[in-house]
């Protein structure tokens, strides 16, 4: 885990919504949606979450490498954090209904990781952004926003497109 700054502030399961962010334009489309849409109303409480995906063990030469990318993929993590944190500001949620969580992760795909957040923080609602990928795309390598539309329970889920 690289950076956890969860909120415990939101009282209510119906009101704690969790973004996945990845620094894409659909990403900042997801996080603009989500302040247009709830920015303003009482006790809403946002978590952004970004999921860096752990490299296979023999990705770097050594311990010394992997550490230098680990460092450089939190700095960017916590950049893009800021950004996202600042638009939903802007958009009327308090300082302190915003939290961001840095994980990085051994993932077998990207929406299990963001799924597995999802039970943890007890969200009700799932908003990511869709990559628009073809149908031919989607059928080799699979669509993180499908996985998590199909796979998500109990829960609301938001494919911004």
């Amino acid at each position: 885990m690289i950076s956890k700054d969860r909120n415990t502030r939101c009282k209510s399961k119906d009101k704690n919504i969790l973004i996945a962010v990845d620094g894409s334009d659909n990403a900042n489309r997801a996080v603009l949606y989500v302040g247009d849409f709830l920015g303003g109303l009482p006790g809403f409480c946002v978590t952004l979450l970004n999921i860096i995906s752990e490299p296979p063990a023999d990705y770097f030469s050594g311990k010394n490498e992997r550490d230098k990318w680990v460092e450089e993929q939190g700095e960017k993590a916590e950049k893009m954090m800021e950004g996202y944190r600042d638009i939903l500001i802007r958009a009327g949620f308090t300082e302190d209904s915003i939290s961001a969580v840095s994980a990085l992760q051994d993932c077998p795909s990207i929406a299990e990781c963001i799924l597995g957040h999802l039970r943890e923080l007890n969200s009700s609602t799932v908003v990511v952004g869709r990559r628009g990928i073809t149908r031919k795309e989607e059928f080799l390598f699979g669509s993180t926003s499908s996985k998590i539309l199909h796979e998500a329970k109990d829960c609301s889920v938001w494919v911004i497109k």
